[in-house]
């Protein structure tokens, strides 16, 4: 019996459905899972596919066909140090370790240097479109050595959703850049869900009904904001309780959960003196979703104007579709300026067209627009910022005063909308010729004596001046 082309560990969902992914696509796995009733029921219920389930470590390996192709699925951090190290011992030179799970690129880093000096290959492989993608084709973002990713093309290529016939999987590049722009995916789509919950906290306070709300995100996924994420809002909508009868959506508390990618994108923005201001608000929305307790006292005491917004739905719903699809655009700029500032500083050559090409299919946020995105970057590989794209500069022009007036129409409501706020406010901004930051320099001299340039000498001159004494 000839042995396996691919394993992979860790059979919960995302896993199992991978499995099945590879071998509708020809390839024979073998499977391990630290609980072995969880292998051999898998397997049992798939009698019919080509697996090879195995109860050891040992067995699996023995199974592979050399150079073994080992895909780790297990909860980022320890576990996959833990089942690195049982690995080790049982492994060949040039032998391939992938950890498919959203790992902190830093440790992907570390764990490239551990594994490369032992004489094996390690690939950090992000990948992206939940159960549904892991199984009908997810977008894949592996990093690590380009000799590896000529090992694992043909399994990536044949597994990773199709866009007009292109795979949504490209060498990222080398190290942890793989699970830096997964990190960076998972940051963008943050940003992503809460626009579009900012949109939907919109519409109810205007009284919109969910069946109204089906009408509008399934028309609007007919145009310019088509995207996976609009499409799964329109279903939700449309969704009953059964219980009770009510759409579903009503009877959902309102408190967020988060696992870790959206926090990693800000730490490393920060790091890297990179503004994201709308992947910020939008976990900072869902830390403040988890104070449930504490936001239900306040809401006592705390007052605020009820909301009247006297706009005609059609109109409101205009307003909202060009606020939602500018402040998303900011939300992806931010997003790919922190790539090409890191990609930079690690010198990884990241390509910005290919990333955009590959999220255009399998991931969670893929979208129309993204072909646009990719035909920017291809258009101008050195594009300074996505927002001064032709396309997407005259979108933004075209869209602001929607978008002003829904900022403004929701403050004045006492709607919060902290992810349109904070787009609005990042492009103003970045379209600011002349900042304050003039008096903030002041200030910085003033108490700490940390100097100046002037507006009428070259950049690169430094002044002090010698500020009055402020006696308390």
């Amino acid at each position: 019996m000839s042995n396996s082309d691919f394993g992979l560990i860790g059979l919960a969902v995302m896993g199992q459905n991978l499995v099945l992914n590879v071998e509708s696509r020809g390839f024979k796995v073998s499977v391990f899972n630290r609980t072995t009733s969880v292998t051999d029921e898998f397997v049992a219920a798939n009698p019919d596919k080509s697996l090879v389930g195995t109860a050891t470590l040992e067995e699996f390996v023995q199974s592979l066909a050399s150079p073994r192709k080992i895909m780790i699925m297990v909860k980022a951090g320890k576990p996959v140090d833990a089942v690195i190290e049982s690995l080790i011992p049982l492994l060949a030179p040039d032998d391939i370790i992938i950890d498919g799970g959203n790992s902190l690129y830093t440790d992907t880093e570390r764990r490239d240097q551990w594994l490369s000096g032992l004489g094996f290959r390690f690939v950090g492989t992000g990948v992206s479109g939940g159960e549904e993608g892991a199984r009908k084709g997810p977008a894949i973002m592996p990093g690590g050595p380009a000799s590896t990713w000529d090992v694992m093309k043909p399994i990536f290529e044949a597994i990773a959703a199709k866009v007009d016939g292109e795979p949504c999987v490209t060498h990222i590049g080398p190290g942890g850049a793989g699970h830096f722009v997964k990190m960076i995916h998972n940051g963008i789509e943050y940003g992503d869900m809460q626009l579009i919950c900012e949109a939907y906290n919109i519409f109810k306070a205007a009284g919109f009904s969910a069946k109204d709300l089906a009408k509008v995100f399934t028309e609007w996924n007919k145009g310019d904001l088509e995207s996976y994420l609009i499409q799964i809002t329109a279903e939700i909508f449309k969704q009953s309780d059964p219980e009770t009868g009510k759409p579903i959506v009503e009877k959902i508390l309102d408190t967020a959960g988060q696992k870790g990618t959206g926090k990693w994108t800000i730490m490393s923005a920060v790091d890297n003196a990179v503004v994201i201001s709308t992947i910020n608000a939008a976990v900072e929305a869902r830390i403040l979703s988890s104070m449930k307790d504490q936001r239900v006292i306040a809401s006592s005491f705390l007052k605020g104007p009820k909301p009247d917004i006297d706009v005609k739905k059609r109109k409101l719903v205009k307003k909202v579709h060009d606020a939602l699809y500018a402040s998303k655009i900011i939300s992806y700029a931010q997003g790919l300026d922190l790539i090409t500032t890191m990609s930079a500083e690690k010198s990884w050559n990241l390509d910005l067209a290919a990333i955009a090409a590959i999220w255009r299919g399998g991931c969670i946020i893929r979208a129309r627009f993204l072909n646009r995105i990719t035909e920017a970057y291809r258009e101008t590989p050195t594009l300074g910022n996505l927002m001064l794209a032709p396309f997407f500069r005259d979108l933004l022009n075209n869209s602001q005063q929607n978008w002003r007036e829904v900022v403004a129409m929701a403050t004045l409501n006492g709607i919060p909308v902290p992810a349109f706020s904070a787009s609005l406010g990042y492009y103003d901004s970045y379209r600011s010729a002349v900042l304050p930051a003039n008096l903030l320099q002041a200030q910085r001299d003033f108490f700490g004596a940390h100097t100046y340039e002037r507006t009428d000498k070259p950049r690169g001159e430094f002044f002090h001046t010698d500020w009055p004494e402020v006696i308390d």
